[in-house]
């Protein structure tokens, strides 16, 4: 999958999501993204969009279980109808027989980071992206709770620093603003949801795209 900046990333999280994608004309996303953790035992249908691939952990807002096993399973088992695959940095090392199959298909990788309760200190953000960069990761994803200018600004240094490309996105009070901002500071995906918003501050996948583009 060939990333571009201002990206737009749809949610696949539910089957009211599922069937809004199935509706989605060309154009209307980049990519979609099938998050298993809240889909168990379905499939990836055949699609237009590239997906992209996660069973999202509990702590980071994940619905499924925190068994590394049972999430294992469940990504090599969805790994071949897959563009790219999303996998915490929490959960890289007990991932590995994923991230090795999906190396051996050269299927990408997304390094995520997600914290729902603040935006870390900037030394942290940094070292969480020499982690990304170290995972052989294509992408770093973060995910922050946005609560005051200084969140903002210590998730912009990220774009100064971040030897990766940066998908950057806040949630809560400063989440709607905040996501504007780094997408068009280069944020290279940026999430919107399909059927109902699943975190504070997340624009309709329509909308940011509108909002990105204008």
């Amino acid at each position: 999958m060939r990333q571009k900046n201002n990206a737009i990333v749809g949610i696949v999280d539910s089957p009211g999501a599922v069937r809004a994608a199935a509706r989605m004309r060309p154009g209307a996303v980049d990519a979609l993204e099938w998050r298993a953790d809240r889909l168990p035992g379905l499939a990836m249908p055949n699609s237009r969009f590239p997906w992209i691939l996660t069973v999202r952990h509990p702590i980071e807002g994940g619905g499924g279980s925190p068994d590394p096993a049972e999430r294992g399973r469940e990504y090599l088992r969805l790994l071949p109808g897959a563009d790219m695959v999303d996998v915490e940095l929490r959960s890289l090392r007990t991932m590995r027989r994923v991230l090795e199959e999906a190396a051996e298909r050269k299927i990408p990788l997304i390094a995520s980071f997600h914290d729902f309760r603040r935006t870390p200190t900037s030394a942290k953000l940094r070292e969480l992206a020499l982690r990304a960069e170290d995972s052989g990761a294509g992408i770093f994803k973060i995910a922050t709770w946005t609560a005051a200018p200084g969140d903002i600004s210590r998730l912009l240094g990220l774009f100064e620093v971040c030897p990766l490309p940066l998908a950057v996105m806040g949630m809560g009070p400063l989440g709607f603003s905040s996501r504007l901002l780094f997408g068009h500071c280069g944020s290279v995906l940026n999430y919107g949801w399909l059927h109902r918003p699943n975190v504070p501050g997340q624009w309709a996948a329509a909308e940011l795209k509108k909002m990105l583009l204008a």
